[in-house]
């Protein structure tokens, strides 16, 4: 798509549609008094054609606009932010194409209700300068959805795992060393691997490797432990064996320049986690696991050492695996981050495969609930000083009354000093889901009755809530509000 080509004619386009509304003229009206055919001139307002200029003297003669106002890029200023936005070219960025929309299908929508549009942009432009939301952040959302409608699970990329261990006679059912991985990125891909010290360099000191295509040298930090160098290794090696060019070149990113860099980033970590945990492996693990009528802690730490991986690649892991092969759909995962010494917990990352979503991420500077096991595993490793602390408990939410049961780790944050974070996932309990969890009525499991934010929140005297119901008191105070208001409209009425 030629965009600036394509610009031209929809602006065009927009102008002949608002002069022909202007003067209550319908197409056919316009086709009658200038003698061109209703299809042509509907394919001009949809900005698929361009007319000629004795067309377009024509038509300005006719609409009693002139012939400048009619060429001019300039749009009024009920329809200049639809120009600013065509002119930027977003929608080359919107990943339309992943979603099935064609870009001419956007541009009818534009063409057919511009006023309405421009109202749906600006609100999109309102809400997103309003909650800070970047272009990074728009890209993330937008890749989310892709993986929730899809339920996180991509055949074509755990085939590609299987053709890969077969092509390089790597037995995926054995953990796989270091050195194996090394080796593939050094002889077959022509790496070098440097091990340097990042922290020397305080602006690198969040970053794990950075890869300088040039020489195809791979830098790593030499603080990182086995399981984000084996992650940051089998990366690499999706990143070539799946042919990726347009990609990132740091762990973790510093930013993105296009979606496409979003969602290959998402197709090389997809493909390091299965490279690592291999899907029948870990399938026949979980169904041991899920036989045990009263699991400790321990024993979910112990299935997730078999494996080279860290607490946040194995829950990630789980997305893909227990709506395929256990047939739960109704999963979400969290990544909590928080601050030694402060009351802040923040959601950095957030997947829902499901048609609810509690919990969720909160803009507005609330207080997340205090009973989430993903807090209260953060605060135990804090007090036990444990380098790995696992919990679980059954989440009953009291404003949708859905049931969680939901395992969450805790570890020290390794991108970011004096910060820890808990990776959790939860799992709706349904009469299905029940079967396959024998541990699932087990008393040992604590329940507990949770909300999303504190001041949202329904539960009545929690000891440990951080602020008050503020934002359902007001909802209440309005809603009885209302309710008094429409006795009196009853009674005068």
């Amino acid at each position: 798509m030629n965009v600036e080509k394509d610009y031209i004619k929809l602006i065009f386009g927009l102008k002949l549609k608002q002069a022909r509304t202007n003067k209550d003229l319908s197409l056919f009206g316009l086709a009658k008094i200038t003698e061109l055919s209703k299809s042509y001139l509907n394919e001009i307002e949809k900005g698929k054609k361009y007319p000629k200029t004795d067309k377009i003297i024509l038509l300005a003669e006719k609409l009693e606009v002139s012939y400048d106002h009619m060429v001019s890029l300039k749009l009024d200023s009920n329809l200049a932010p639809i120009g600013e936005i065509l002119k930027s070219g977003i929608l080359k960025e919107i990943p339309l194409d992943i979603f099935g929309i064609q870009e001419n299908d956007l541009i009818d929508i534009i063409a057919n209700a511009p006023a309405k549009v421009n109202a749906f942009i600006s609100t999109i432009i309102e809400i997103a300068q309003h909650y800070n939301l970047t272009r990074e952040s728009f890209f993330l959302a937008a890749l989310r959805s892709y993986q929730e409608a899809h339920n996180n699970y991509f055949e074509d990329l755990e085939q590609k795992v299987l053709d890969f261990s077969k092509a390089f006679h790597i037995d995926i059912n054995t953990k796989i060393s270091l050195e194996e991985l090394m080796s593939v990125l050094t002889d077959e891909y022509g790496y070098t691997i440097k091990e340097i010290v990042f922290s020397e360099q305080e602006e690198l000191g969040d970053l794990r490797s950075i890869y300088v295509p040039k020489s195809k040298t791979l830098l790593l930090s030499l603080g990182i432990d086995s399981q984000q160098k084996a992650f940051i290794l089998a990366k690499e090696i999706a990143y070539n064996y799946l042919e990726i060019t347009n990609r990132l070149y740091t762990f973790s990113w510093i930013k993105f320049e296009n979606f496409d860099q979003v969602l290959n980033n998402f197709y090389a970590s997809y493909f390091a986690g299965a490279l690592l945990m291999p899907r029948k492996q870990l399938v026949e693990e979980l169904n041991l696991f899920l036989l045990k009528t009263d699991p400790k802690p321990q024993e979910m730490i112990q299935l997730m050492e078999r494996f080279n991986v860290s607490p946040e690649s194995f829950y990630q892991r789980l997305t893909n695996i227990l709506p395929k092969d256990f047939q739960l759909k109704n999963i979400f995962f969290l990544r909590m981050s928080h601050k030694i010494g402060s009351d802040k917990y923040q959601i950095k990352k957030e997947l829902h495969i499901t048609n609810q979503h509690e919990p969720h991420a909160n803009e507005m500077n609330e207080h997340y609930c205090r009973r989430w096991v993903s807090v209260k595993t953060i605060k135990a490793s804090l007090e036990q000083n444990r380098i790995h602390y696992l919990d679980a408990q059954i989440s009953h939410y009291e404003n949708s009354n859905n049931e969680y049961l939901v395992f969450s780790s805790a570890t020290e944050d390794p991108f970011k000093k004096d910060y820890l974070r808990s990776i959790s996932v939860g799992i709706m309990i349904t009469p299905s889901m029940k079967k396959k969890f024998k541990f699932i009525d087990n008393p040992s499991l604590q329940r507990q009755t949770v909300g999303v934010t504190c001041e949202t929140c329904a539960v009545k005297n929690c000891e440990v809530r951080a602020s008050e119901p503020i934002h359902l008191q007001q909802k209440i105070r309005n809603e009885n509000t209302d309710s008094v208001v429409q006795k009196y409209m009853e009674k005068y009425s």
